[in-house]
């Protein structure tokens, strides 16, 4: 009788492995947004680690969390780690930019899972608007597969950048307001 329980156990255990085995090893997250502010403006908010952390929900969303800065101010090479309780510990480096276009970032997440994302920031001006685009790309291995059966990261994830791109516009749009209105104020003086 016994045997024929571990029998059977061992069955669905080795199915379970092997369903999970097939799952897509890569995933990719992506949100976008129009801002009525040119696309060098918004691309301050977005090359510097600290005018990020400003709108990220990433970073307000742990009240122990502490956040230090590396490298430069901005572009290539700036960098930032965190530890938090709620958040863990990660690394956020800028490895690439296209001034006004792109800024491209690896995210290691070290604890309390380890893991490494690409991200993408695309910025792409449309008339007076500036289409803000951030993605995510990452792969996932047995236990990420796994995870991947009970929470969707595109919903857990994409709802955090459409509220970091919400927070993006309205910083970026209130810049935009308050130049033209100090421009207009200028010109009507003459």
């Amino acid at each position: 009788m016994w045997q024929k329980l571990a029998l059977s156990a061992g069955v669905v255990v080795a199915a379970l492995v092997i369903f999970v085995a097939q799952q897509p090893s890569s995933f990719t997250v992506e949100r976008s947004i129009a801002i009525e502010a040119p696309a060098a403006m918004v691309y301050g908010h977005i090359e510097s680690l600290r005018a990020m952390d400003q709108w990220s929900p990433f970073a307000h969303m742990d009240p122990k969390l502490k956040i230090e800065y590396e490298g430069p101010e901005a572009g290539p090479g700036a960098r930032s780690a965190w530890e938090g309780p709620q958040m863990g510990t990660g690394r956020l480096t800028i490895t690439g930019v296209e001034p006004a276009h792109e800024v491209e970032l690896t995210l290691e997440m070290l604890a309390p899972m380890k893991a490494t994302h690409r991200l993408l920031f695309t910025l792409a001006s449309t008339g007076r608007a500036t289409r803000v685009t951030w993605r995510m790309d990452g792969t996932n291995g047995f236990v990420g597969k796994a995870m991947g059966l009970v929470m969707d990261v595109d919903s857990m994830v994409g709802g955090q950048f459409e509220q970091g791109l919400a927070s993006l516009k309205a910083l970026a749009e209130a810049e935009a307001q308050q130049r033209q209105g100090g421009l207009e104020g200028h010109d009507a003086r003459g």
